[in-house]
């Protein structure tokens, strides 16, 4: 996958790729109501029991799209989805709390925007404002 667009973490001993996808985002939106609900959810959850089924499902939902794009473009080589009992059993609390700086930035890498400025024309009035007349 791009590294541009993705975040790596370890489960297992397996590397997994974690990718906000256009589906993920669908995901999460149907969950939270948005990606800016998110953060809020998460900080705001009841209880540390909520809190981590969240994660989990995040983790979960984001390492899959690139088992899912691999199934994709590999029909023949089709690998496994992780599911929310293996994350939860092959992870501790700590290595969860490890997992946001990588949920966050793969969510960074899938929404950022790249934004070039125009120059201005040299020369002559270049005023949006100029009077006439």
């Amino acid at each position: 996958m791009a590294d541009d667009r993705s975040a790596m973490i370890n489960i297992g001993g397996k590397e997994y790729e974690m990718i906000l996808t256009t589906k993920a985002t669908k995901e999460i939106a149907r969950r939270y109501g948005g990606l800016s609900n998110l953060g809020e959810k998460l900080m705001k959850s009841e209880n540390f029991e909520m809190a981590l089924d969240e994660i989990v499902w995040l983790i979960t939902l984001l390492a899959n799209q690139s088992v899912l794009i691999h199934n994709l473009q590999n029909p023949a080589e089709k690998q496994e989805l992780l599911t929310e009992e293996a994350v939860e059993l092959l992870t501790s609390p700590l290595e969860l709390g490890e997992y946001k700086n990588a949920i966050m930035d793969a969510m960074y890498k899938g929404t950022k925007r790249h934004i070039e400025s125009e120059e201005e024309p040299s020369g002559g009035n270049t005023s949006k404002n100029a009077k006439i007349g």
